[in-house]
Formats: C-alpha cells, structure tokens, sequence
C-alpha cells in the first residue's frame, strides 16, 4: 500500500512529501496524524536543522477529500466535527506555531482551501512557476476554518485577504509574489533544486541563533516594541555564551568555514 506521506532526514534537512499525487494530495485522516507526527518528530530530533514541506506530483495540497464530504452528513453533528477539526488538522500549525526550526515549503502546483493555508503555515514559500493559490472554501459553501482566516491578513493585509476568501478565485504564482505570498517564484523543474539550495543554506547557519531569530520575530507580531527588546536582550545574552559563538568570531579571525554544532 502506498505510503500517504513521505518522511526523510538528509544532511540537517527533514523534508515531509504529501503522497496521493492521484488526488493532488488531498489529505485524509491518516495522512494528517503522519504529517503531525513527522513534524514532532523533526522538532524533537538533534540531526534536523530545516524542514522542507512539498507534494508529490502535480499539486502540492488540494485541501481535504471533497469526496468525502457527502458522507458526513447527517453522520456529523457540530460539536463532532469541531472536535474532529481539533485533534486532526488543528494540531499541524499549532505544532508549527511552536517549532523554532524553520519551515520551507516547495509549492509544485495547486494549493486549495485547506492545503492554501498548509502553505501559509510555513516560514518561507517557494513556488513552482505552474502553482496556483486559492481559498476555496466558500465554493463548497463552508468556512475557512484550518488557519486561513488567521495567516491570510497577517501576510497580504486585511482587504486583500477578505478578497480571497470572499471570491475563493484562484492566484497564480506571479500574483502570489506581488502579494508576498511566496517568497520566490521559479520554473516548474528547478524548483525542489531552489528549495533545498535555500534550505542547505540556512541549515548551515547556526542552530540556536537560527531558532531564536524565528522566535523573536513571531513574538513581535504580538508584543510592544519595548517588550520586544526586553525579550531580545534575553536572547542575545545567551547566545553570546554559545560554542556556536565563540566558533564563528574564531573562525572569522582565522579566515575559515566555520563548523556549528548547536550548542
């Protein structure tokens, strides 16, 4: 039986690979507690400095299973389908929420409803020139209600993002980098090449300046700037007392690569 998900460590960087390339890799229940667990179990492991997240196939991430939809009614009551939403989709971006690694997500063709907000989740976005972006969800009549309604106005502002989710229309990936929804945009057949280029490159930098930089500038997006400072003075004084530290100064006095160990 095919594995729905695909999970791999090589040199510092995990990469998770959503794996129904026949359904554009629309997520089922099982699919969702495997992409969970492989995004602890990168957040727990010594060896993973960067997650990669993309699908196989022709599209990234078409959302969830509208063929399954049907079956739920009348099986479904509110309450079931809140706790359903809570302890399958809802765990992934408050996993994400709290990783301090860095989260690099390769978009290689549609990003639908659900699977448009996976996107946003991450840290950085990188598109394949044939992705396509949309919040689909009022085309099923139905809320946004994995993350979008959340990440969306925080990326490309409140009017902009009412606008997706109001028309559910589709944004192609030119469109996506005027808005700032992704990062770069690159041809279809350089794109996983551009992805783990980035992705080597900041797994080469070191660990904890890296996971501090991620927390101080998530935090500040809910802080006052003079609780911001406090807060990186913190982390500036434990940083100065890193190996990682003292090896880049001596590395830069004698004129060498340095080698970060993440401590």
């Amino acid at each position: 039986m095919q594995q729905e998900l695909v999970y791999e460590v090589k040199d510092n960087i995990a990469t998770i690979r959503l794996n129904r390339p026949e359904k554009l890799n629309a997520f089922t229940g099982e699919m969702l507690h495997a992409w969970h667990d492989a995004l602890l179990e990168s957040e727990q492991r010594d060896d993973v400095n960067v997650v990669v997240l993309t699908g196989t196939g022709k599209g990234f991430c078409s959302g969830g299973d509208v063929g399954s939809f049907a079956e739920r009614h009348g099986v479904e009551t509110a309450y079931s389908r809140k706790q359903s939403l809570a302890h399958r989709v809802h765990r992934i971006p408050l996993l994400m929420e709290r990783m301090d690694k860095p989260v690099l997500v390769a978009v290689n063709g549609v990003a639908a409803g659900a699977g448009m907000d996976m996107a946003l989740m991450g840290d950085i976005r990188i598109a394949a020139r044939s992705a396509r972006f949309a919040e689909t969800y009022v085309r099923m009549g139905i809320f946004a209600g994995d993350g979008g309604a959340w990440y969306l106005p925080r990326i490309v502002g409140v009017p902009m993002a009412l606008e997706l989710l109001f028309t559910g229309r589709f944004v192609d990936s030119d469109e996506a980098k005027q808005l700032g929804l992704v990062n770069r945009v690159v041809d279809d057949d350089q794109l996983m090449e551009a992805t783990y280029e980035m992705a080597a490159n900041i797994a080469s930098q070191p660990p904890l300046a890296i996971k501090m930089m991620k927390r101080a500038v998530y935090q500040s997006m809910h802080i006052d700037l003079r609780t911001h400072l406090d807060l990186a003075s913190s982390h500036m004084g434990t940083i100065f007392t890193t190996e990682d530290h003292k090896e880049a100064v001596a590395a830069f006095r004698e004129k060498r690569k340095p080698v970060f160990k993440g401590c």
